[in-house]
């Protein structure tokens, strides 16, 4: 089973914080309960079993979108139906934002997701699971629907944001002042 990251992580502050400065400066984003909702997609796909944590009913990992979708729709059972088109949002736009360069090979030609479009499918999970809740989170899923290429192109900036911080060397006391 794989841990989730804790909240109080440094990592969850980092992704917090980078995506909270992205979505607000180079977007114009304040709205802290959709960036709130992206940065801790971010944390929570870290443990990158978490990217295919989706399972079918024996127990198989789901690593297509088309699988995950036909898991969606073969659930009788609403709260499953809505985990899985969430998972499917999420995993469209975490690849779509953070990594498109690997777009190519998880939609490659022997791949059963060869012929689907991803930003379109993220969109249409995220409307389909904000359909099937009647609780706060809904109109944060129908809004990344609604602003998916928007929230991608956000997902990539903070990529940057983070490759930059890694390329900086550490910041901390000066050698030979003392501190």
């Amino acid at each position: 089973m794989t841990r989730e990251v804790p909240e109080s992580h440094p990592l969850n502050r980092l992704f917090r914080g980078m995506t909270e400065y992205t979505f607000m400066t180079e977007l114009g984003i304040g709205d802290p309960r959709l960036v709130g909702y992206v940065a801790d997609l971010l944390a929570r796909f870290v443990p990158s079993q978490r990217i295919w944590r989706l399972r079918d009913a024996q127990g198989r990992r789901l690593t297509e979108v088309t699988a995950m979708v036909a898991e969606a729709e073969s659930t009788p059972n609403v709260e499953r139906r809505c985990e899985c088109h969430r998972h499917v949002g999420d995993y469209t736009l975490f690849w779509t934002g953070v990594y498109p360069e690997a777009l190519p090979r998880l939609q490659s030609i022997e791949s059963p997701d060869h012929l689907i479009n991803y930003q379109r499918q993220g969109k249409r999970s995220y409307y389909l699971a904000s359909t099937l809740l009647d609780d706060d989170e809904a109109p944060v899923l129908r809004r990344l629907s609604d602003e998916f290429e928007l929230c991608a192109f956000g997902l990539s900036r903070v990529r940057r944001e983070w490759e930059k911080s890694e390329a900086e060397p550490p910041r901390g006391p000066t050698p030979g002042f003392g501190f």
